[in-house]
């Protein structure tokens, strides 16, 4: 009987830490400013962007690591994030005189939690790749276990999924870990009129090209986006006149890491459509990057355009966690 009662309260153990409560933490983080953005040089001017700084973070907090996606809000300072580790990320920009990313502040790190209120602990449920908000929603898609779940913004951090969106493409199509990587919310006023768009990181149609999705409104259905091998897209964000930038990254032994940046005109995205478009950025490990995984858009209120690009190290000791930003100059 003792060892009965004894196998039963170990299954209930288990089966509590699987599902273990959400964790909040404060996380500390050390940041060094990068003034460079090719090694070596004090060059500004990259095609389209100019470099305006960036920030090499580190923290002796185990759970800092793995940014995927990022996204500011209006006062371009403050910001949320995703890990792939199935967190969520509060926090702020802290910049020098000159207006250059200097640190961060007021860091959180929270779990995502699943229907039921509760943090998932199996790396292939909370693989959390994108993010977008928008009033009332912050709405996250999942990799490996591929599908869009719908929070309630504000107020994420602790509340459950309040539903979930529908790919326009069947989900048996998506490679396991190379499934949905982006979702961006593009423009109100534009012809998408503010839908939320998705694009697969490595996941092809028959035609070798990756899918990609208006997930609701008038332009509602799948379009396909023409795939540059070896890259594969990490993340994407709309610009104000409704064109769609990916951040797409690449790596092999041979030529080691690199990063681009491609513009996709927003007037070429509706349903049916195989769009493609020109590369405003590419960087190779000449330059200060690292494993890009997530990219926004800053409208300031004076009309300039800032773009912020972070790296995900994996929690690995041989990468790095990087947040660079750039200026749209044309």
């Amino acid at each position: 009987m003792f060892c009965r009662h004894f196998a039963v309260l170990f299954m209930l153990i288990a089966a509590a830490a699987a599902r273990a409560e959400p964790a909040r933490e404060i996380v500390p983080v050390k940041s060094r400013q990068l003034s460079q953005f090719r090694v070596g040089s004090n060059e500004r001017l990259f095609g389209a962007l100019e470099f305006i700084g960036g920030i090499e973070m580190t923290s002796a907090n185990p759970l800092f690591g793995a940014l995927s996606a990022i996204r500011f809000l209006p006062d371009g300072q403050s910001f949320v994030a995703v890990m792939d580790t199935g967190h969520w990320v509060k926090g702020a920009v802290i910049r020098d005189d000159a207006g250059g990313l200097e640190g961060l502040t007021d860091l959180t790190v929270t779990s995502i939690t699943d229907a039921n209120g509760e943090a998932q602990l199996e790396k292939w449920r909370v693989d959390s790749e994108g993010l977008a908000l928008r009033e009332g929603q912050a709405i996250v898609s999942f990799e490996q276990s591929p599908r869009i779940e719908v929070y309630p913004y504000p107020g994420f951090a602790e509340a459950k999924p309040v539903g979930q969106m529908a790919l326009p493409f069947p989900v048996e199509e998506l490679r396991s870990n190379g499934g949905i990587e982006t979702i961006a919310i593009a423009p109100k006023d534009g012809a998408l009129r503010g839908a939320a768009v998705i694009v697969s990181e490595r996941s092809v149609d028959r035609s070798d090209n990756l899918f990609a999705g208006i997930l609701e409104g008038p332009m509602k259905g799948a379009f396909a986006i023409v795939r540059a091998d070896p890259y594969a897209v990490t993340d994407g964000a709309f610009l104000p006149g409704g064109d769609l930038l990916l951040l797409e990254r690449r790596f092999n032994f041979a030529s080691g890491l690199g990063m681009r940046i491609r513009r996709i005109a927003g007037a070429d995205i509706r349903p049916g459509a195989v769009v493609d478009g020109d590369v405003m950025l590419e960087a190779d490990m000449g330059y200060q990057i690292d494993n890009m995984e997530a990219l926004d858009v800053i409208a300031l209120p004076d009309g300039e355009i800032r773009i912020v690009v972070v790296s995900d190290d994996n929690h690995s000791i041989l990468e790095r966690n990087l947040m660079l930003e750039f200026r749209l100059v044309k």
